[in-house]
């Protein structure tokens, strides 16, 4: 792996389009729901939401833990 791979890999992250899509929302819902309590365009987050973070981080653990080995891999070959 090179170095434009492997730092490719590293900073990949999830955003708002991913939380939306998982949640078959809109972003401008995520985005709302993410403001404070007291902003006028406050929404409740959607229902669920726990399970999406959830599949959104284990998805994200596995990604990081597949480049870990692979750069392991790498530098005990």
């Amino acid at each position: 792996m090179d170095f434009r791979k492997a730092t490719d890999a590293l900073f990949m992250r999830v955003g708002h389009e991913d939380l939306a899509k998982a949640l078959s929302v809109s972003v401008a819902l995520i985005r709302q729901a993410r403001l404070g309590s007291s902003a006028e365009a406050h929404r409740s987050p959607p229902e669920d939401w726990k399970k999406a973070v959830l599949s959104l981080a284990e998805t994200q653990e596995l990604h990081y833990r597949r480049l870990a080995k692979r750069l392991r891999d790498e530098l005990n070959n």
